[in-house]
């Protein structure tokens, strides 16, 4: 899990500083396009996936001390997560609805392609996050039996963490 996940953090950090250099070569587009975008959405967009991520922590710390209530968190984290699908598709449609699709400028094209990917990994996290809540109403994880559980945590954390990088640098950094 650790390999795979340094080669999504790799992929990710590629597509930022592409972003990034991109950003410092054409500043006026993507100042523009920040304009766009509503940074309150993403703040609660980062709210719904850190909120979901300590769900899934506790839930967690819950198996491994062998304490009920684990399926119960990572259900929580789970409506979390949908919260943030709501507000993204939310936005992709402003988006949309603006003609700001994929090929409108550099910024949407970076825009589309960082955030799309992200929301790809939030929906495979959302379906390893149903998986061991289900897992732990079968009793699959406790204390010394905890490891898959581990390792479905861990993916969903490497996708808070992709977000909180993905935050300020779409919607704040060099923001007018």
């Amino acid at each position: 899990m650790w390999f795979f996940i340094l080669a999504e953090l790799a992929v990710f950090g590629i597509l930022i500083l592409a972003f990034v250099v991109a950003q410092a070569l054409q500043p006026e587009p993507f100042q523009t396009g920040r304009q766009a975008l509503d940074s309150s959405t993403g703040l609660a967009l980062t709210l719904s996936l850190l909120t979901a991520g300590w769900c899934a922590a506790q839930a967690l710390a819950r198996a491994r001390q062998g304490r009920g209530g684990a399926a119960l968190l990572l259900c929580a984290a789970l409506a979390a997560a949908s919260c943030y699908v709501a507000f993204k598709l939310t936005e992709y449609r402003h988006l949309v609805h603006l003609g700001l699709g994929l090929e409108h400028d550099t910024f949407f094209t970076l825009y589309w392609i960082l955030t799309g990917f992200h929301f790809l990994h939030v929906l495979l996290g959302m379906l390893i996050l149903a998986w061991l809540a289900w897992r732990c109403r079968a009793g699959a994880y406790g204390p010394g039996r905890s490891a898959g559980m581990e390792s479905g945590v861990l993916y969903w954390h490497m996708i808070d963490l992709v977000w909180v990088l993905l935050f300020p640098v779409v919607y704040l950094l060099g923001a007018a």
